[in-house]
């Protein structure tokens, strides 16, 4: 849905370097602060950057009263369902006439956490949906639709031409804008942990684990279904077999790499420092909520995560993607970083599994959620 010259993010491999063999390094990411190195084998607490983290703190409130709503969502379809959108000081749910009594018991036990104000939507996202299916019926050309948060019509991104946006039967509006298009640390071990260099030897290309996971007592790596086909043989960086490509979601663009074993950790710092931090969960993904994302290409870069991704919509199209951007215009993501791991970062300072890279369009991306992957495959991160 994203038009001529879309392409993966993965990159095509090169030249490598070599071996990690140096102590972990203690970092504190957030203060841009890395101190003397520990024991082999430390945890290592870091996980975002400058007023990115401070961000993800602030919000946490937000996003535990936004939770217990959105998984009372996903346990039965509400018909006046259209969006939930993280604001500065509240949780704003958008609803299309009245509020059931379960849900207003939700929505109750959920201001203990944050205020929720729930606010008239115009249509239900069931209703987006079925107009979203119209227009795309009636017009040629679309790019991609996107959904109004508040529930008041859609976003329709055209290659070029008039849209006739009255098929849709809601209000459209129509934008001209650059496509998203499809985009380790460099040597890992086992057990595999999120963040690393996953090369397609089949292939000869390039991406990032997103997280390791695990399902009916298996282990997997969790990475995006473009990185390789089944069957393909994955390894690391400096050629160590790590599985092949098993089951997969082409639509969503995720996919699990079956493996002897994964760790509860993913690499946050340079592709050579071994950096990591600890996950300790997943959780839904909110609009207005403030993300990371660690890729190797970025990291190789940057030297660190790329933070401050503001969440702006969930589109509707068969590979149900977010869509994010970098709150100051930076780059939100490279060749290479594709299935890596995006994440928010929780009051332990440990990560929140929120998803994986897809798709770049300068401080644009696209990704997927981690509770799509969840629903598509069953699993749940390994956490420490």
């Amino acid at each position: 849905m994203y038009g001529p010259g879309a392409r993966e993010l993965i990159d095509v491999v090169t030249t490598m370097s070599g071996r990690v063999t140096a102590v972990l390094a203690v970092a504190v990411l957030a203060a841009g602060v890395q101190v003397a190195p520990a024991a082999a084998g430390t945890p290592v607490m870091a996980a975002g950057s400058g007023d990115g983290w401070a961000r993800m703190g602030q919000q946490r409130p937000l996003v535990a009263a936004a939770t217990a709503i959105r998984w009372e969502v996903e346990r039965h379809d509400y018909p006046g369902y259209a969006g939930i959108v993280l604001e500065d000081k509240a949780v704003a749910l958008w609803w299309k006439g009245a509020v059931p009594a379960s849900m207003s018991r939700v929505i109750t036990a959920a201001t203990r956490s944050a205020p929720v104000e729930v606010r008239a939507a115009q249509y239900s996202l069931g209703e987006l949906r079925t107009a979203a299916a119209r227009f795309r019926a009636g017009n040629a050309g679309v790019e991609s639709v996107k959904f109004q948060p508040d529930g008041s019509g859609l976003i329709a991104s055209m290659r070029g031409g008039a849209a006739r946006a009255a098929d849709a039967g809601v209000p459209v509006t129509v934008v001209h804008e650059p496509a998203l298009q499809p985009i380790s640390r460099d040597d890992d071990w086992a057990p595999w942990k999120g963040g690393a260099t996953i090369v397609n030897a089949t292939r000869s290309t390039a991406c990032t684990a997103g997280f390791g996971v695990r399902a009916n007592g298996a282990s997997y790596l969790l990475t995006a279904a473009h990185c390789g086909q089944t069957g393909d043989r994955i390894q690391d960086a400096r050629g160590e077999f790590i599985g092949t490509v098993g089951n997969r979601n082409q639509d969503h663009d995720v996919a699990l790499i079956p493996t002897s074993g994964v760790d509860g950790y993913v690499y946050v710092g340079t592709p050579t420092d071994g950096v990591v931090s600890p996950v300790e969960g997943w959780g839904w993904t909110f609009v207005g909520e403030y993300l990371c994302q660690s890729g190797v290409s970025s990291s190789r870069e940057l030297g660190r995560p790329v933070c401050n991704l503001k969440v702006l919509f969930y589109y509707d199209d068969k590979e149900d993607l977010v869509e994010a951007e970098q709150t100051e215009g930076q780059t939100a993501a490279r060749p290479g970083d594709s299935g890596g791991p995006i994440y928010s970062v929780s009051a332990s300072g440990k990560l929140v599994a929120k998803g994986t890279t897809t798709r770049v369009a300068g401080a644009r991306i696209g990704f997927q959620d981690y509770g799509t992957a969840w629903r598509d495959f069953g699993i749940t991160p390994a956490t420490r």
